[in-house]
């Protein structure tokens, strides 16, 4: 007879490649996850993993079979949660990916009163400025940024008017006068977000309904977005930012915001894999998140 607990670190590992992360991730020893997997195969009949000295990958008949544990496996999880009920309370572990600027100056209070909401949930908060795959990562949802279309996905909005704006310091705009069109930004300096290796130098508007690229230079460059508000806030140059990052700046006049009709969309939202329904813990704090961001952070 086939186990449940075998399908679950069977579908894990399949995300994560490795017997060592799945059984760490199940607080099992790597043997235990293994053994596990070779339980399952001998139910089954067939190998589900080619395994050498270096690599785990999923035979044919393991990426046949994927589809179907998870299927079982999410029909077992919304069973239970229809027993439960929507007023039973929150229990096990909701892990959460979150860009890491997003995190630690916006998320951290506002996750303070869900888990004072739910204190029988555990919580996991991964922060980082890499785009999170929560079909490999253990996550079990993601807030990302930006356009984002991937059918793999269920998406739902936190922020759908967040946009990117431009800003810049009042001594670097007395030094160097403000871009007075978006032409103008090729003569300025700018601070710089890289996206994996590359930098983000082709900053992308919409006017009058069509796409317009400008061709921006910099000596600064960072992978963690913060920098680029704090390099910006030295005046060291433009930066081009999401609306929510800098809002609280433009408000305290620590930042300008320039050309104000030109920027482009930037909505925020909750990304969780391609499932029939969201967790109730999912779902939870996707209402609080979206209420609070709409409330504080709405562009003008």
């Amino acid at each position: 007879m086939i186990r449940f607990d075998d399908l679950a670190l069977f579908v894990r590992t399949a995300a994560l490649g490795s017997f060592s992360a799945a059984a760490r991730e199940a607080d099992l020893l790597p043997g235990q996850a293994s053994a596990a997997i070779k339980r399952l195969e001998r139910e089954l009949g067939l190998r589900l993993f080619a395994r050498t000295t270096r690599a785990l990958r999923l035979t044919a008949e393991g990426e046949q079979y994927l589809d179907t544990a998870r299927e079982v496996l999410d029909m077992l999880r919304q069973g239970r949660e229809r027993l439960r009920g929507d007023d039973a309370p929150l229990t096990g572990t909701l892990r959460l990916s979150a860009p890491s600027d997003l995190g630690r100056n916006v998320l951290l209070p506002w996750l303070d009163v869900f888990r004072a909401a739910h204190p029988q949930l555990t919580l996991q908060l991964l922060l980082s400025d890499q785009v999170a795959d929560v079909f490999r990562e253990p996550v079990d949802a993601a807030i990302r940024q930006g356009r984002f279309d991937d059918a793999r996905y269920v998406t739902l909005p936190l922020l759908p008017d967040n946009r990117h704006v431009l800003v810049a310091a009042p001594d670097y705009l007395a030094r160097r006068g403000p871009p007075t069109r978006l032409e103008d930004l090729r003569e300025h300096e700018a601070v710089l977000y890289m996206v994996g290796a590359r930098a983000y130098d082709r900053w992308n508007f919409e006017v009058d309904g069509q796409r317009q690229v400008v061709h921006v230079r910099g000596s600064l460059l960072s992978n963690n977005a913060d920098i680029t508000r704090q390099w910006a806030l030295a005046g060291h140059g433009i930066a081009y930012k999401s609306w929510l990052d800098v809002q609280a700046d433009i408000a305290a006049g620590r930042l300008e915001w320039l050309l104000p009709d030109h920027g482009e969309p930037f909505p925020i939202q909750l990304a969780c894999p391609h499932r029939r329904q969201f967790s109730p813990a999912v779902r939870q704090l996707h209402a609080l998140l979206a209420e609070r961001l709409q409330a504080r952070f709405a562009p003008p």
